[in-house]
């Protein structure tokens, strides 16, 4: 967006207020916006029982994904807004482009159940720009071993069609851990790139039927372990189980992990002092400051700002603090600046704080 365009938009939102552009124009189309991106259902199928495939078209702030990363959906489920991470399964895109989602549906998946049973074509979701690290590195590795389960395949999916899609030369090895056959939602694509890619080395481990889960074993035969870079992504028993081979094997390529579903549960801590009226000057609203982070205390108050993987990694939560000194829950460092930024899910009051929002 240019200078100018900024610039357009900010006189306009001032004429408008006190709502955002974008809550006007959503009246005409949803998919009209402003500063929102959103992206509408434009496929929807079923590979297998318990997960669904999208494929989603985004508005016009899009700017692509590389191979590995993920989104946040935000998907509004009786009227409240919920938001969970996602990789995209295909190949790394541009701004122009479709993105694929596979969700699998869990008993205890509040989102993903919705999504398996209630989607339709032409839902619109909420969408964020693809972040994470785990991803390709920018010059490709001489070899490349992938490791995932369950729904952990959708990243290092995506990372191989962009590898074959990109005619890399290098060897490949994926290992898949999956219950049973009828789980495994892209079997059909996996066994023909096999066949045809002569540098694909494909390792499909069903778990039920007495393929057990990760052993370094199962990396056998690969003439040049030592040096590949590692990707895994699956429950965080095998994530730990492949780091611990990686480390006593003593392998000299970089170890790649995803890290969005690593993040342990965000606690008060006991040994903080609390004090202070926790209060958000654009609701008119005001608390007493309980110890826990400003985007709970926001919720329990009845306000709904906007957050996404309540970790501090998407910076989907970040607001104005327009006062006070807040801690930051995950390393400890305080910040008294006023006018500044901060991220409501990681970060807790000392003391009064004013947030705008």
């Amino acid at each position: 967006m240019s200078i100018l365009n900024r610039w357009i938009g900010s006189v306009v939102e001032a004429t408008v207020t006190p709502h955002p552009l974008d809550r006007y124009l959503e009246l005409v189309d949803p998919m009209l916006t402003w500063r929102d991106m959103r992206a509408r259902v434009v496929a929807i199928n079923h590979p297998t029982p318990r997960t669904v495939r999208l494929r989603l078209r985004p508005t016009r702030q899009w700017r692509g994904h590389r191979a590995g990363q993920f989104v946040q959906l935000g998907v509004v489920i009786d009227g409240v807004r919920h938001t969970r991470c996602f990789s995209p399964a295909n190949a790394a895109c541009d701004a122009h482009s479709d993105i694929e989602l596979l969700v699998t549906s869990h008993d205890d998946g509040f989102v993903s159940r919705h999504l398996a049973h209630d989607a339709r074509v032409g839902d619109v979701l909420q969408l964020s720009q693809a972040g994470g690290d785990f991803h390709l590195p920018s010059i490709d590795p001489t070899s490349i071993v992938l490791v995932s389960g369950g729904s952990g395949i959708t990243p290092v999916l995506s990372i191989l069609r962009t590898l074959v899609a990109s005619h890399y030369g290098g060897r490949i090895t994926f290992v898949h851990y999956v219950p049973s056959a009828a789980d495994l939602a892209y079997r059909a694509e996996l066994t023909a790139l096999a066949a045809l890619e002569p540098n694909l080395d494909l390792r499909i481990h069903y778990t039920r039927a007495g393929g057990g889960h990760f052993t370094g074993d199962h990396l056998d035969g690969i003439d040049d372990l030592a040096t590949a870079d590692v990707f895994v992504c699956g429950p965080p028993s095998l994530m730990d189980a492949v780091e611990t081979f990686h480390h006593d094997a003593e392998l000299l390529g970089p170890l790649h992990r995803e890290a969005f579903t690593a993040a342990a549960p965000i606690s008060v801590d006991p040994d903080q002092p609390v004090s202070g009226d926790l209060s958000f000057s654009a609701s008119s609203t005001a608390v007493a400051n309980d110890g826990r982070t400003i985007l709970d205390q926001a919720e329990s108050a009845g306000l709904r700002p906007e957050f996404g993987c309540r970790m501090g990694i998407c910076f989907s939560c970040t607001a104005t603090k327009v006062s006070g000194c807040t801690r930051n829950v995950l390393t400890g460092e305080t910040d008294s600046e006023a006018d500044t930024q901060i991220q409501l899910c990681v970060n807790a009051p000392v003391g009064d704080v004013d947030i705008r929002i």
